[in-house]
Parts: C-alpha cells; structure tokens; sequence
C-alpha cells in the first residue's frame, strides 16, 4: 500500500488485496489504480531548456498525471531516465526542433497512442522537410500522445499555431481540430473516464484575452477556431476552468515580451477538457503561476487539477 502526503486532497493507491484495511479499493486490470489523481498540463517550450525546473515542479507539486507540450526534441532524447528517477513512466512523441508532446504516468501507462487516425499534416509551401518529403506523403506533426493512465484515458495535445487566418496554416488548425474531434467522439462512445489537455491555442471566450481589442482579426480567437472547441465540448467534454493564483483572470500564456507577465497581458489557451464522469470527480483546479516566475520560464504556466 502507497500513501503520498500531499496538498489537496488526499490521495492513496492500493491493490484489491487489502480490503480489511477499510479503504476504498479499485481493481482493474490486476494493476494497481489510482483513487485520487493529481492531473496537470504545462507547455514547458523546450524540455531540455527547462529541465531543471520541470524536474522541481515535479518534485514539489507531486502530479500523478503530466501532459507536456512542444517539447522541442525528438522521441529517442527526450530526458526520461531523468524523469523516471522521480518515479513516472514516459510516453513522449517528438520530431526535433519543434512541436512535441509527451505524457508521465505515476499511476500506469497503457494503450499508449503515438498520434491519432486521420491526423493531418501541414501540406503547405512553408511545410517543414520530412523523411517523406512528397505532397500527400508527409508525416503528421507531432502534436498528440494518448494513454490510459490510472483508468482514464489522456490525451495531450499541442494544437497548430495557425499563424494568421488567411494562411494555410490557419486551414491546417481547423483540419486538424476536425480529426480529432472524430477520434474523440469514437473513444468516449467505448469510454467514459477521458480528459483532452495540452495547449489548444485558442482562447474559449473573449474573458480568456487580457484584452479582446488587441485580437481582433487575429487567431486564436476567430469564430472557427472557437466553434472548433464548442464542437469538443459538445461531444460531452466539459472545460475545467482552473482558479488564478493571483488577479481575476485565469490565464496560463503570456508573452515574454513587452513585460506582459507582471502586468498580466495574458490568455487561456492552455485547457483541460474532461468527461462528465472525469469532471464529477474535480476536487479543485489551478493556474500554478509561480512556475512562470523566476530565471529562464516557460512562457505557459502549469494548469493542475484534483481528482478525488
């Protein structure tokens, strides 16, 4: 039997074995399952840069499950033994210099998913060379990696940029937005226990901008991108909305430039959208702001939510 004390709410893992121990007991699968999940999303850009400060935030926050974004390197270098040293399984999906994603695991890691059917790829005349570097024959970025961890199925996703609403990319984002709400829609017809995290790069609501003016004709916020995300929720996928640690607005981006931090010229694009029976179980969710403070930050804060 393993105890964690943590902040938050009280989490345990325990085997069927133990049932004269009073507590609640999870059998799945002969694996060990986790009752209460610390779940959190963090866009680090560049695991490697900030290395020193992801493996802390591990240490002090405690996540059971890590959804990372644009981790900047490839599949084979991305830093696991360090990671595993702090107990975590590792499923990361990267192609180099840009984009990646990876997902950490203390409470299992199966049915891992490198990717999603029907992903498309940038075709565009700025597309990135490729090892099939023939229209119709180019990989699909990598922006996806799902697993099955403590009996909810994860995905983390890092969603095209889309650059400017008149340029290929922008189409690329809608496309593929459109081929991951099918392959959502078929896994929460098997599942019910599901959660879509990552950075979306698109804010939900003009609340979700520092100031809705600056955007406007600008991505991120157009009504296509927008009703991209109304299309996931309406799947049955609720927005888990996390509390600030400071000021009004819950936002998880701000740009490195222009001192937009302190003055908290800021956005929510980085989400966490759950099933209902996911969401029923939400004990409490925050931006951890103080993982944007300090030498060398990302320029996204962690989101972290509590399952009981």
């Amino acid at each position: 039997m393993r105890w964690l004390g943590l902040t938050g709410p009280a989490r345990c893992w325990h085997a069927d074995l133990e049932p004269h121990l009073g507590h609640p007991v999870a059998s799945w699968g002969g694996r060990w399952q986790a009752i209460g999940v610390r779940l959190a999303t963090w866009n680090v850009n560049s695991v490697k840069a900030r290395l020193p400060r992801l493996l802390e935030w591990l240490d002090e926050a405690k996540p059971d499950i890590v959804c990372l974004q644009e981790i900047k390197t490839t599949t084979a270098l991305f830093p696991a033994a360090e990671v595993e040293e702090l107990g975590y399984e590792v499923a990361a999906h990267g192609e180099g210099r840009w984009n990646g994603v990876a997902l950490l695991s203390s409470v299992g890691l199966d049915d891992v998913s490198l990717g999603f059917a029907g992903e498309p790829s940038y075709e565009g005349e700025e597309a990135e060379p490729t090892l099939l570097d023939e229209p119709g024959l180019r990989k699909p970025e990598a922006r996806a990696v799902a697993a099955t961890c403590g009996g909810i199925r994860v995905w983390s996703l890092y969603a095209p940029n889309g650059r400017t609403p008149e340029s290929a990319h922008y189409q690329y984002k809608l496309a593929w937005y459109a081929a991951l709400r099918a392959v959502l829609k078929d896994e929460l017809s098997q599942l019910d226990q599901l959660v879509a995290a990552g950075d979306f790069n698109v804010a939900p609501t003009d609340a979700d901008v520092w100031d809705p003016a600056v955007f406007v004709g600008s991505t991120h916020v157009t009504p296509p991108e927008r009703q991209a995300l109304a299309d996931l929720r309406a799947l049955g996928l609720r927005d888990i909305v996390p509390k600030p640690m400071k000021g009004p607005h819950p936002f998880t981006y701000w740009d490195y430039r222009a001192g937009a931090f302190p003055k908290d010229m800021g956005m929510r694009i980085d989400l966490v959208y759950a099933s209902e029976a996911v969401a029923d179980r939400v004990a409490g969710a925050y931006v951890d702001r103080d993982a944007r403070k300090g030498h060398a930050p990302s320029d996204h804060a962690p989101v972290v939510v509590d399952l009981n």
